[in-house]
């Protein structure tokens, strides 16, 4: 999960991340899927019967064991549902279509969940999307560059004991 998902690792964890893909059939299947569709995969049947019976549908479906709505009051747990299958599908469309793989996306959005699980115990306004996404923009940006810096070392040191 670490190489092919590590912002959906970091954020809903290994094993619900994992099973997720296998849901969805592929990393690729997952990230065209909206967040309402990750929000119930896993409960299909529910939802169907839901539908045929005229009754309530499903507010969550795999990422019901993740330790976010665990946390969360009963009276939050459709609406930290709903903003977990939101990150979750942002995170894996970082994953599948980002160049280099990195979890800093993940871990920010990861903190933008207990944020909102803070905001409905105390009541305190969370950070914007937009924010955090540039913070982590910045983060990623900076360690690419690192990245490149270091490559380029290397490929210098090669070029040296290749003349010598």
């Amino acid at each position: 999960m670490d190489q092919i998902a590590p912002n959906l690792a970091a954020l809903a964890g290994e094993i619900i991340g994992a099973r997720l893909i296998s849901h969805a059939g592929s990393l690729t299947n997952l990230a065209k899927c909206p967040a309402s569709t990750i929000q119930i995969l896993g409960a299909e049947k529910a939802l169907f019967r839901a539908l045929k019976t005229h009754g309530n549908t499903p507010k969550y479906g795999l990422i019901f064991n993740s330790s976010f709505i665990g946390k969360a009051p009963k009276k939050y747990k459709g609406k930290i549902a709903r903003f977990l299958a939101n990150k979750c599908s942002l995170a894996t469309r970082i994953d599948c279509f980002a160049q280099h793989s990195t979890e800093m996306f993940g871990e920010k959005m990861c903190e933008q969940v207990e944020e909102r699980l803070q905001f409905f115990e105390t009541g305190v306004a969370t950070r914007k999307n937009e924010d955090v996404m540039r913070e982590a923009v910045d983060e990623y940006n900076t360690s690419v560059k690192l990245m490149t810096k270091q490559q380029k070392k290397k490929n210098k040191m090669k070029e040296k004991r290749k003349k010598h």
